[in-house]
């Protein structure tokens, strides 16, 4: 039958196109044999996509070069085919004779992605050179031997990926493919109005343009025409099939394609289960219920079929990929999500500097548009100039409008940054005007809590401001000039008696920056800085924000009317928290006690490092380059990934140009960064054109990373000033190291590594010199220790564990159950082992006498279980005896100068204990905080390979329906789990 489709689907003609028959593709090089080797199929100039496993067979059985990897560090360069039985695999050249130089497909166990078997692990530095995404594993025979391969490229392994898992799990037809094939008939139908199963060219391209919003209407219609001209048709109606055809190949996107197959068990569609796993286990949504993936399938699929049947087919799997419920930035952030009763010197603040200014910044014109954007925007903080009028009253002009726009966007405080030069006189005059225009909005701060030496103890907050406008400013003394600085490093302390800024020289605020970075984060602590572009300057360009928010400045003020990386930056910063105009600064700048360097090259005193990958899959609908003269129709994409943050975090990586590749380029490429200071650091995607002459922006997209949400994302890409690109998006997967779902700051990890317990590094306290202070620090080397170990004896295990079932690190333990119930499955289906909860933990009991090597495998999931059992039952023991050691810490914190002076410590001394007694709170405060992810994390795992075994057969029908709510029982039983929602308010779809 799977022949019979083959040969039917493809003519002769095309199936050579398909298997490397293109003459003129200079990419295709001559081997062994006088056969020809194929290319990607994303790489050819006449690009057909891979839509059904039919699509795959024929290009398996047209036959490709791939490289044959073996363990003596060889690498043979073989031509694989599929026999037209679809009964083996046959390579050439070979030693061999014809009858062995193949494989036969009953002798397949299982079929692996990337380079996770033992040849690629432990082939050093021959593996390193081959791609991940271009590396599969054929796992065949008794004692499970594999054949190793990389393609050339990641679509060309997908596609024997594919193929191969389609016809080992010997499929009944698929069920994916019979939907979407009656639904296109149903929706040509309505079309139809003859009957006739023919329709007007223009209605066939109307309608794929609107069941595929963003493609390009001259692209469906070149389809059509090339269709026309292959049958000799001297009309231009469209028939059904054509339609269905041109339908298929223009709107099916690979790279969903094979991530559908990957996860239906190779059917090509998607029931409540496999859906509820993938929502589980790769998107973040702990909470996923069956009730609620049958709605959002529903939802979602466009077949009648599909939504009656409970199953989700391709293009309903693709229209939820593109739905804002996978997009990058976590939903949580698009409201107010953080606390707002904290002093505003918590707070970074969206700051403007004469945004109503066009052109240069000192003889601009004014246009007040540029004001409203701004406010718009959720800006929070405007300067406003103000000069002697000629009538005896000040000129201003902009406060109508200031008060009209003011909480549009934003309900949170408004700070007005009144740079005045008026005289006394009309000093007065101007107050009591901006008393009329504001009316009860303006705050004036009486009621402020002051101490005897005249300093606030505390700012308000932005709750208590909701409302109000700020005004913040400064009175002339007689001698002033009105000059001013070029950049200025000003106080602002809403506070009476008025603030009086400093006009300070050029350079000053980054001179601070770089030479006092601790000093600086000290002090804005308590107090309000603001920074702002140089004042003389005529162009509007802006500085770099986040090389001042590092050091804690809480207002740097930008051109809001000149896009760039900058501002870019500046929007994703503060899209963090619902565009209120107001983010959180990292706690390590917030406690009172904390110890933080902006200069930091490594890691942060208790923050520990995370991993971030990303996967570059595919780009959609990209426009050209806005004014770019292009030498050609197509354009060449390439996507550059940007992180920004602290020094150690600051990296730049990019994919390799899709060349002429049209507006949906294929990229396979994964990335890693090492994170240090996760509250800081900031994404950018940027797209460009490597075929241009002139501007090569395409578009971008920036985002914090706590707001990154975890698994396969959609990233919509804007334009230059900020605006939406229409249908325009990457498609990536994201995922953190020992992070899942939502984007949470409470999540912690440090990155994988297999250290045995006599290599590990264990966080130490330091010396203050201080005798009873050191004393009371002592008591905590032993559980800061015993925290380590436990950390890290559950990582060691969960990574063995993946090692012996021949995956990678990064892997899924989802994955590692897949490969392990494979290897425990009889020839007649039964299983080997069953999943029993123990005391809610979910254990493998074998049930029949299993190999050597599948011995060993459930060995390590037993211990694997073992080790996260030890730290979830102690680690809040431990964790309270770290807290109890910070408790008492804290207790000396007043006393401190004191203390050292009677230990005779002074000056540099003095200063040295104070900065090491800092360190060592915010290092215990740390460990605490990740000992408590790392508990949750293992709550997590359990609950993952409690779902998985379910969904592999791993447990037995009379408990299998009680699995899920006792592993879910378990996992919700610890006080902190609540805290681990995911997206969606709790967590549940």
């Amino acid at each position: 039958a799977n022949q019979s489709v083959v040969s039917r689907r493809y003519p002769e003609e095309r199936r050579k196109q398909l298997t490397g028959g293109i003459q003129d593709d200079p990419s295709v090089q001559k081997v062994g044999g006088g056969r020809k080797k194929t290319v990607s199929f994303s790489s050819m100039p006449s690009e057909k996509k891979v839509s059904s496993a039919a699509d795959c067979l024929a290009f398996m059985q047209g036959g490709c070069e791939l490289k044959k990897v073996r363990p003596n560090s060889r690498v043979y360069c073989r031509f694989y085919t599929l026999d037209p039985d679809l009964s083996c695999l046959r390579w050439e050249p070979s030693k061999k004779d014809g009858d062995r130089a193949r494989l036969d497909m009953s002798s397949i166990r299982e079929v692996r992605t990337g380079k996770s078997t033992e040849t690629f692990l432990h082939n050093g530095p021959l593996s390193d050179h081959l791609a991940e995404e271009a590396a599969f594993s054929i796992i065949h025979g008794d004692d499970y031997q594999s054949l190793d391969l990389v393609a050339l490229s990641a679509d060309v392994a997908n596609i024997w990926v594919t193929g191969l898992r389609y016809l080992i799990a010997h499929p009944s037809g698929s069920p994916g493919s019979k939907m979407r094939s009656e639904w296109l008939a149903a929706e040509f139908a309505q079309v139809d109005e003859d009957g006739y199963g023919i329709v007007p060219e223009d209605v066939a391209v109307a309608t794929i343009c609107k069941l595929c919003p963003g493609i390009k209407e001259a692209k469906v219609r070149l389809r059509f025409k090339e269709i026309q001209r292959s049958k000799e048709k001297l009309t231009s109606h469209v028939t059904r099939e054509e339609f269905q055809e041109a339908y298929c190949e223009l709107c099916t996107r690979p790279d969903v394609y094979f991530l559908l197959v990957q996860l239906s068990k190779d059917r090509e569609c998607l029931d409540p289960q496999d859906l509820r796993l993938f929502l589980e286990t790769e998107q973040g949504l702990s909470l996923a219920t069956t009730e609620g993936c049958l709605e959002l399938l529903r939802r979602y699929e466009p077949s009648a079929q599909g939504r009656e049947r409970g199953l989700l087919g391709l293009d309903g799997f693709a229209r939820y990929l593109q739905s804002p419920e996978c997009q990058l930035l976590d939903p949580e952030h698009l409201g107010v999500c953080q606390d707002m009763n904290m002093p505003l010197s918590h707070y970074y603040i969206s700051a403007s500097y004469r945004s109503y200014l066009l052109d240069d910044q000192v003889h601009g014109r004014a246009d007040l548009g540029g004001l409203t954007k701004a406010l718009q925007a959720g800006c929070r903080c405007l300067e406003l100039g103000v000069t002697d009028g000629p009538e005896g009253e000040p000129l201003l002009g902009v406060d109508y409008v200031v008060n009209k726009y003011a909480f549009l966007t934003s309900q949170y405080p408004l700070l007005v940054y009144l740079c005045q030069r008026c005289s006394p006189a009309q000093q007065r005059i101007l107050a009591q005007h901006l008393k009329k225009v504001f009316g009860s909005r303006l705050y004036t701060p009486d009621a402020l809590p002051v101490s005897m030496g005249g300093r606030a103890t505390t700012l308000p907050s932005p709750e208590q401001l909701k409302g109000r406008i700020l005004l913040v400013g400064k009175k002339l003394p007689p001698e002033d000039d009105g000059s001013e600085g070029e950049e200025e490093l000003g106080v602002v302390l809403v506070v009476p008696p008025p603030p009086q800024p400093r006009s300070q020289k050029q350079g000053e605020a980054g001179r601070v920056t770089s030479e006092s970075p601790e000093e600086l984060v000290m002090f804005t602590k308590r107090t309000l800085t603001r920074v702002r572009p140089s004042s003389v300057r005529l162009d509007s360009s802006n500085p770099n924000p986040q090389g001042y928010w590092k050091g804690g400045v809480q207002l740097v003020a930008l051109n809001q009317q000149t896009p760039g990386a900058m501002l870019d930056l500046h929007r994703g910063r503060f899209t963090q928290n619902g565009g209120c105009g107001y983010v959180l600064r990292p706690a390590v700048m917030r406690e009172e006690v904390s110890y933080f360097s902006a200069h930091t090259q490594g890691c942060v005193p208790g923050v520990p490092p995370q991993t971030l990958r990303v996967k570059v899959i595919s780009a959609h609908n990209l426009p050209k380059p806005q004014g770019a003269g292009a030498k050609g129709e197509v354009i060449d994409p390439y996507v550059v990934l940007e992180l920004h943050g602290v020094p150690a975090d600051c990296a730049e990586q990019r994919t390799r140009t899709a060349a002429q590749n049209q507006d949906d380029p294929l990229f396979d490429e994964t990335f890693e960064f090492q994170v240090n200071m996760p509250e800081l650091a900031l994404l950018r995607f940027v797209v460009l054109d490597d075929d241009y002459i002139g501007d090569d922006f395409i578009g971008q997209y920036s985002v914090a990373f706590e707001c990154l949400q975890p698994g396969y994302r959609n990233v919509p890409l804007l334009g230059l000033a900020g605006d939406p690109l229409p249908h325009a998006s990457l498609f990536v997967h994201v995922a953190v190291t020992n992070r899942r779902g939502g984007g949470k700051a409470q999540r912690r990890g440090l990155s994988v590594r297999r250290v045995g317990r006599r290599g590990r590094e264990y966080v130490t306290l330091r010396h203050t010199g201080i005798k009873v202070m050191d004393e009371t620090f002592k008591p905590a080397s032993g559980p800061l220790k015993e925290a380590t170990d436990l950390r890290e004896d559950a990582l060691s295990a969960t990574v063995s564990f993946k090692e012996q079932c021949g995956l990678p690190q990064v892997a899924k333990l989802k994955q590692c159950i897949q490969s392990l119930a494979t290897r425990l499955q009889s020839p007649e289906g039964t299983m080997g082992a069953t999943m029993v909860l123990k005391d809610g933990y979910p254990c493998l009991e074998p049930l029949a006498t299993v190999s050597e090597p599948t011995r060993k495998l459930l060995t390590a999931y037993d211990t694997m279980i073992a080790a996260q059992k030890q730290l979830i039952e102690n680690a809040d023991a431990v964790q309270e005896r770290i807290a109890q050691v910070q408790r008492e810490g804290m207790d000396f914190h007043e006393e401190l100068p004191r203390l050292g002076e009677k230990e005779g410590l002074k000056g540099r001394k003095q200063n040295k204990a104070v900065e090491s007694f800092t360190w060592n709170i915010t290092v215990l405060k740390g460990q605490c905080d990740l000992l408590r992810g790392a508990k949750m994390d293992s709550l997590d795992a359990l609950r993952q390979l409690a779902l998985a075994c379910e969904a592999c057969g791993l447990t037995s029908s009379s408990s299998s329906s009680s699995t899920s709510s006792a592993a879910e029982l378990h996992y919700t039983s610890h006080p902190l789990a609540g805290r681990r929602g995911s997206t969606h308010g709790n967590g549940r779809i």
